[in-house]
């Protein structure tokens, strides 16, 4: 998976979990500042994504850091998507 579908799961994940289009977020989209995300909505997409994507998120491997923005979550499923493989 590359790297402009990763975003675009993530968006689709948003928007399914959040109920909002997203469309016009970019890796640079403060997933806590600017979408108002909380820790419910965190594990709510984390779920989503693991749906979307097939990979079982490890909750030991998280770190807040992983969760800045759109682009640093990419960065995570990336990093998961290659060991995966």
């Amino acid at each position: 998976m590359d790297r402009a579908s990763i975003l675009k799961t993530v968006t689709n994940a948003l928007t399914e979990v959040m109920q909002r289009d997203y469309s016009d977020a970019t890796e640079e989209t403060r997933l806590f500042e600017d979408l108002h995300l909380d820790s419910t909505s965190v594990l709510t997409l984390l779920m989503a994504l693991e749906d979307h994507t097939g990979i079982e998120v490890d909750p030991e491997s998280l770190q807040m850091d992983n969760f800045r923005t759109l682009g640093t979550l990419a960065d995570y499923l990336q990093a998961n998507l290659d060991v995966a493989v």
